[in-house]
Protein backbone atom coordinates (compact mmCIF):
# COMPACT_ATOMS: atom_id res chain seq x y z
CA UNK A 1 0.00 0.00 0.00
CA UNK A 2 2.78 2.43 0.87
CA UNK A 3 4.51 1.76 -2.46
CA UNK A 4 1.36 2.74 -4.36
CA UNK A 5 0.82 5.74 -2.09
CA UNK A 6 4.33 6.90 -2.95
CA UNK A 7 3.46 6.75 -6.64
CA UNK A 8 0.20 8.57 -5.96
CA UNK A 9 2.03 11.29 -4.04
CA UNK A 10 4.42 11.81 -6.96
CA UNK A 11 1.46 12.08 -9.35
CA UNK A 12 -0.32 14.57 -7.09
CA UNK A 13 2.81 16.70 -6.81
CA UNK A 14 3.31 16.66 -10.58
CA UNK A 15 -0.34 17.42 -11.29
CA UNK A 16 -0.39 20.45 -9.00
CA UNK A 17 2.93 21.65 -10.43
CA UNK A 18 1.57 21.42 -13.98
CA UNK A 19 -1.40 23.76 -13.56
CA UNK A 20 -1.06 26.03 -10.52
CA UNK A 21 2.40 27.70 -10.89
CA UNK A 22 1.62 29.21 -14.30
CA UNK A 23 -1.82 30.30 -13.11
CA UNK A 24 -0.26 31.95 -10.04
CA UNK A 25 2.37 33.73 -12.17
CA UNK A 26 -0.33 35.03 -14.53
CA UNK A 27 -2.35 36.26 -11.57
CA UNK A 28 0.61 38.05 -9.99
CA UNK A 29 1.66 39.68 -13.26
CA UNK A 30 -1.94 40.38 -14.31
CA UNK A 31 -1.64 38.49 -17.58
CA UNK A 32 -3.16 35.38 -19.19
CA UNK A 33 -0.46 34.68 -21.75
CA UNK A 34 1.15 31.30 -22.35
CA UNK A 35 3.33 30.19 -25.23
CA UNK A 36 2.10 27.62 -27.75
CA UNK A 37 4.86 25.21 -26.70
CA UNK A 38 4.08 25.82 -23.04
CA UNK A 39 0.41 25.10 -23.64
CA UNK A 40 1.25 21.85 -25.46
CA UNK A 41 3.57 20.82 -22.61
CA UNK A 42 0.87 21.61 -20.06
CA UNK A 43 -1.70 19.53 -21.95
CA UNK A 44 0.70 16.59 -22.26
CA UNK A 45 1.80 16.50 -18.62
CA UNK A 46 -1.69 17.02 -17.27
CA UNK A 47 -3.14 14.25 -19.48
CA UNK A 48 -0.18 12.01 -18.58
CA UNK A 49 -0.49 12.53 -14.84
CA UNK A 50 -4.32 12.41 -14.77
CA UNK A 51 -4.43 9.21 -16.84
CA UNK A 52 -1.74 7.60 -14.72
CA UNK A 53 -3.55 8.71 -11.56
CA UNK A 54 -6.77 6.99 -12.61
CA UNK A 55 -4.94 3.82 -13.67
CA UNK A 56 -3.03 3.76 -10.38
CA UNK A 57 -6.23 4.15 -8.38
CA UNK A 58 -7.53 1.09 -10.25
CA UNK A 59 -4.39 -0.83 -9.31
CA UNK A 60 -4.87 0.24 -5.69
CA UNK A 61 -8.41 -1.17 -5.76
CA UNK A 62 -6.92 -4.47 -6.95
CA UNK A 63 -4.38 -4.29 -4.13
CA UNK A 64 -7.14 -3.80 -1.57
CA UNK A 65 -9.10 -6.70 -3.05
CA UNK A 66 -6.23 -9.10 -2.42
CA UNK A 67 -5.41 -7.62 1.00
CA UNK A 68 -9.00 -8.09 2.24
CA UNK A 69 -10.37 -11.03 0.23
CA UNK A 70 -7.22 -13.16 -0.05
CA UNK A 71 -4.99 -12.08 2.84
CA UNK A 72 -3.14 -15.41 3.12
CA UNK A 73 -2.08 -15.25 -0.53
CA UNK A 74 -1.30 -11.53 -0.55
CA UNK A 75 2.45 -11.85 -0.07
CA UNK A 76 2.88 -14.47 -2.78
CA UNK A 77 0.54 -12.90 -5.37
CA UNK A 78 1.45 -9.25 -4.88
CA UNK A 79 5.15 -9.23 -4.20
CA UNK A 80 7.49 -6.32 -4.90
CA UNK A 81 7.96 -7.39 -8.52
CA UNK A 82 4.21 -7.62 -9.21
CA UNK A 83 3.62 -4.23 -7.59
CA UNK A 84 6.39 -2.65 -9.67
CA UNK A 85 4.94 -4.17 -12.86
CA UNK A 86 1.44 -2.87 -12.09
CA UNK A 87 2.76 0.60 -11.30
CA UNK A 88 4.78 0.57 -14.54
CA UNK A 89 1.64 -0.43 -16.47
CA UNK A 90 -0.26 2.49 -14.92
CA UNK A 91 2.49 4.97 -15.85
CA UNK A 92 2.74 3.47 -19.36
CA UNK A 93 -1.00 3.70 -20.04
CA UNK A 94 -1.02 7.31 -18.85
CA UNK A 95 1.92 8.15 -21.13
CA UNK A 96 0.27 6.56 -24.17
CA UNK A 97 -3.00 8.33 -23.44
CA UNK A 98 -1.21 11.69 -23.13
CA UNK A 99 0.73 11.25 -26.38
CA UNK A 100 -2.42 10.44 -28.33
CA UNK A 101 -4.48 13.29 -26.88
CA UNK A 102 -1.73 15.89 -27.22
CA UNK A 103 -0.90 14.90 -30.80
CA UNK A 104 -4.57 14.93 -31.77
CA UNK A 105 -5.34 18.26 -30.09
CA UNK A 106 -2.40 20.24 -31.47
CA UNK A 107 -2.63 18.83 -34.99
CA UNK A 108 -5.95 20.62 -35.48
CA UNK A 109 -6.00 24.14 -36.98
CA UNK A 110 -7.20 26.81 -34.57
CA UNK A 111 -9.43 29.37 -36.30
CA UNK A 112 -11.64 30.58 -33.42
CA UNK A 113 -9.03 32.82 -31.80
CA UNK A 114 -6.35 31.95 -29.28
CA UNK A 115 -8.06 32.67 -25.94
CA UNK A 116 -8.56 29.57 -23.79
CA UNK A 117 -11.40 30.22 -21.36
CA UNK A 118 -9.73 28.43 -18.46
CA UNK A 119 -6.89 28.96 -15.97
CA UNK A 120 -4.81 26.26 -17.70
CA UNK A 121 -4.66 24.68 -21.15
CA UNK A 122 -7.53 22.21 -21.03
CA UNK A 123 -8.28 19.96 -24.01
CA UNK A 124 -12.06 20.67 -24.24
CA UNK A 125 -11.40 24.41 -24.23
CA UNK A 126 -8.71 24.11 -26.92
CA UNK A 127 -10.98 21.99 -29.12
CA UNK A 128 -13.57 24.79 -29.02
CA UNK A 129 -11.06 26.94 -30.92
CA UNK A 130 -10.70 24.40 -33.73
CA UNK A 131 -12.63 24.51 -37.00
CA UNK A 132 -11.54 21.07 -38.17
CA UNK A 133 -14.00 18.19 -38.48
CA UNK A 134 -11.76 15.13 -38.25
CA UNK A 135 -14.51 12.78 -37.12
CA UNK A 136 -12.72 9.49 -37.85
CA UNK A 137 -9.60 10.45 -35.95
CA UNK A 138 -11.62 11.81 -33.04
CA UNK A 139 -13.71 8.64 -32.93
CA UNK A 140 -10.62 6.43 -32.77
CA UNK A 141 -9.16 8.53 -29.97
CA UNK A 142 -12.49 8.59 -28.13
CA UNK A 143 -12.77 4.81 -28.46
CA UNK A 144 -9.29 4.31 -26.95
CA UNK A 145 -9.96 6.73 -24.08
CA UNK A 146 -13.38 5.23 -23.41
CA UNK A 147 -11.91 1.73 -23.36
CA UNK A 148 -9.26 2.82 -20.86
CA UNK A 149 -11.72 4.72 -18.68
CA UNK A 150 -14.54 2.17 -18.62
CA UNK A 151 -12.10 -0.71 -18.24
CA UNK A 152 -10.61 0.91 -15.12
CA UNK A 153 -14.04 1.93 -13.84
CA UNK A 154 -15.60 -1.54 -14.22
CA UNK A 155 -12.53 -3.21 -12.73
CA UNK A 156 -12.69 -0.90 -9.69
CA UNK A 157 -16.42 -1.52 -9.22
CA UNK A 158 -16.02 -5.31 -9.44
CA UNK A 159 -13.12 -5.21 -6.98
CA UNK A 160 -15.18 -3.30 -4.43
CA UNK A 161 -18.20 -5.55 -4.88
CA UNK A 162 -16.01 -8.49 -3.84
CA UNK A 163 -14.44 -6.42 -1.04
CA UNK A 164 -17.77 -5.44 0.48
CA UNK A 165 -19.03 -9.02 0.27
CA UNK A 166 -15.95 -10.19 2.17
CA UNK A 167 -16.20 -7.38 4.74
CA UNK A 168 -19.87 -8.05 5.49
CA UNK A 169 -19.02 -11.72 6.17
CA UNK A 170 -16.39 -10.79 8.78
CA UNK A 171 -17.49 -11.84 12.28
CA UNK A 172 -15.33 -9.23 14.01
CA UNK A 173 -16.59 -5.65 14.20
CA UNK A 174 -13.01 -4.45 14.63
CA UNK A 175 -12.00 -6.24 11.42
CA UNK A 176 -14.90 -4.69 9.51
CA UNK A 177 -13.99 -1.24 10.80
CA UNK A 178 -10.35 -1.70 9.80
CA UNK A 179 -11.31 -2.88 6.31
CA UNK A 180 -13.71 0.02 5.78
CA UNK A 181 -11.14 2.53 7.04
CA UNK A 182 -8.76 1.17 4.41
CA UNK A 183 -11.26 1.44 1.57
CA UNK A 184 -13.18 4.63 2.31
CA UNK A 185 -10.33 7.10 1.55
CA UNK A 186 -9.67 5.35 -1.74
CA UNK A 187 -13.38 5.39 -2.65
CA UNK A 188 -13.69 9.10 -1.84
CA UNK A 189 -10.77 10.01 -4.10
CA UNK A 190 -11.97 7.76 -6.95
CA UNK A 191 -15.54 9.06 -6.75
CA UNK A 192 -14.45 12.70 -6.75
CA UNK A 193 -12.13 12.17 -9.71
CA UNK A 194 -14.70 10.21 -11.76
CA UNK A 195 -17.68 12.52 -11.14
CA UNK A 196 -15.86 15.78 -11.85
CA UNK A 197 -13.92 14.35 -14.80
CA UNK A 198 -17.03 12.92 -16.44
CA UNK A 199 -18.89 16.18 -16.01
CA UNK A 200 -16.01 18.19 -17.46
CA UNK A 201 -15.44 16.01 -20.51
CA UNK A 202 -18.83 14.40 -21.17
CA UNK A 203 -21.34 17.13 -20.35
CA UNK A 204 -23.60 18.16 -23.27
CA UNK A 205 -22.73 21.35 -25.18
CA UNK A 206 -26.02 22.92 -24.10
CA UNK A 207 -24.68 23.17 -20.55
CA UNK A 208 -22.28 26.06 -21.04
CA UNK A 209 -21.18 28.39 -18.28
CA UNK A 210 -17.64 29.77 -17.87
CA UNK A 211 -18.08 29.95 -14.10
CA UNK A 212 -19.29 26.34 -13.95
CA UNK A 213 -16.44 25.15 -16.18
CA UNK A 214 -13.96 26.90 -13.89
CA UNK A 215 -15.42 25.30 -10.76
CA UNK A 216 -15.40 21.83 -12.33
CA UNK A 217 -11.84 22.28 -13.58
CA UNK A 218 -10.68 23.21 -10.09
CA UNK A 219 -12.56 20.24 -8.62
CA UNK A 220 -10.93 17.60 -10.81
CA UNK A 221 -7.50 19.19 -11.37
CA UNK A 222 -6.69 20.81 -8.02
CA UNK A 223 -8.91 19.39 -5.28
CA UNK A 224 -8.05 15.64 -5.55
CA UNK A 225 -4.24 16.15 -5.58
CA UNK A 226 -4.54 18.62 -2.71
CA UNK A 227 -6.84 16.44 -0.61
CA UNK A 228 -5.21 13.05 -1.25
CA UNK A 229 -2.51 13.49 1.43
CA UNK A 230 -5.14 14.59 3.96
CA UNK A 231 -7.57 11.79 3.08
CA UNK A 232 -5.00 9.03 3.24
CA UNK A 233 -3.35 10.35 6.40
CA UNK A 234 -6.63 10.08 8.33
CA UNK A 235 -6.13 6.37 8.99
CA UNK A 236 -2.34 6.17 9.19
CA UNK A 237 -2.06 6.62 12.94
CA UNK A 238 0.93 4.28 13.13
CA UNK A 239 2.78 6.29 10.51
CA UNK A 240 1.99 9.56 12.28
CA UNK A 241 3.18 8.11 15.62
CA UNK A 242 6.43 6.99 13.98
CA UNK A 243 7.02 10.45 12.51
CA UNK A 244 6.35 12.09 15.87
CA UNK A 245 8.82 9.74 17.57
CA UNK A 246 11.51 10.50 14.99
CA UNK A 247 10.95 14.26 15.35
CA UNK A 248 11.01 14.09 19.14
CA UNK A 249 14.13 11.94 19.11
CA UNK A 250 15.85 14.36 16.72
CA UNK A 251 14.80 17.38 18.76
CA UNK A 252 15.93 16.04 22.14
CA UNK A 253 19.14 14.62 20.70
CA UNK A 254 20.12 18.04 19.37
CA UNK A 255 18.94 19.94 22.44
CA UNK A 256 20.52 18.18 25.41
CA UNK A 257 21.59 21.39 27.13
CA UNK A 258 19.63 22.15 30.31
CA UNK A 259 17.23 25.04 30.26
CA UNK A 260 18.28 27.91 32.49
CA UNK A 261 15.86 30.46 33.86
CA UNK A 262 16.83 34.12 34.05
CA UNK A 263 15.24 36.70 36.22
Amino acid sequence: MYFFLLNLALLDLGSISTTLPKAMVNTLWDTRAISYQGCAAQVFFFAFLAGTDFSLLTVMAYDRYFAICKPLHYGSLLGSRACAQMAAAAWGSGFLNAVLHTANTFSLPLCQGNAVDQFFCEIPQILKLSCSHSYHRDLRLLAFSSLLFWGCFIFTVLSYVQIFKAVLRMPSEQGRHKAFSTCVPHLVVVSLLIVTGMFAYLKPPSIFSPALDLVVAVLYSVVPPALNPLIYSMRMQALKDAIVKVLLWTFFRNHKCPISLHR
